[in-house]
């Protein structure tokens, strides 16, 4: 018997005497499969999408699992991962034999978060101060910068500006997700001086010449006029 005749079977048994005389009686014989399948797995590795998602099927996982009477089905009891699974995680492979046996088997699936963030900048203005002195913050430069799996940190590499930064400047900000994963984008940091000087004054005197003329300069009145970023 083998496998195409698990079940009952009718069988005839012939009795014959010393002189030929013949009976035969017939018997059910019912053949059983009762050894499990054999089930071998093999480790993956799972990269997430943008949207931080990823998925395996069993063919992922199983590495030749076989039963002499063949398989009938092939199950895990994990298929989807998503940022939360980064990392190692376990799943398990059920094999079933199409006589009903089963057997199981364990591998590691490796979740990996690949996927750059979304870095997006915006532009700003900065006024400085009667000091000549500003700065901006990661606040100012993000415009809405995202990761499936979540931003671990912002950062610029310029923050503070003074007088010899009036005008247009590029700013970079640096994204980094909960997994490592880096970008960057540009943005313009306009710098604005619009405070007005502080003007002195000092009186003076003028002593007119033999011709009725006299005449002074700024020196003269000038008593320290001055502003940050100069005069």
């Amino acid at each position: 018997f083998g496998c195409a005749d698990v079940g009952n079977n009718t069988v005839t048994l012939t009795v014959t005497d010393t002189n030929g005389n013949v009976s035969t009686c017939t018997a059910t014989v019912t053949v059983q499969d009762n050894t499990n399948p054999t089930a071998i797995c093999q480790n993956a590795t799972v990269v997430l999408d943008a949207a931080g998602n990823g998925s395996i099927t069993t063919a992922d996982i199983n590495n030749g699992s076989s039963d002499a009477c063949g398989i009938a089905s092939l199950s895990l009891d994990t298929t989807a991962f998503g940022c939360s699974d980064i990392g190692n995680n376990t799943v398990t492979l059920t094999v079933t034999d199409t006589n009903g046996n089963v057997s199981t088997c364990n591998a590691n699936v490796t979740v990996q978060d690949n996927t750059n963030p979304n870095a997006i900048c915006q532009n700003t203005t900065v006024v400085l101060d009667a000091a000549g002195n500003g700065s901006i913050t990661t606040t100012d430069i993000d415009f809405g910068s995202n990761d499936a799996c979540g931003i671990a940190s912002l950062a610029l590499d310029t923050t503070s500006f003074n007088c010899s930064n009036v005008g247009n400047n590029t700013v970079t900000l640096t994204v980094t997700d909960t997994n490592g994963n880096v970008s960057t984008c540009n943005a313009n940091v306009t710098v604005q001086d619009n405070t007005a000087p502080t003007a002195i004054c000092q009186n003076a005197t003028v002593v007119l010449d033999a011709a009725g003329n006299g005449s002074i300069t700024t020196t003269d009145i000038d008593f320290g006029s001055n502003d940050a970023c100069g005069i």
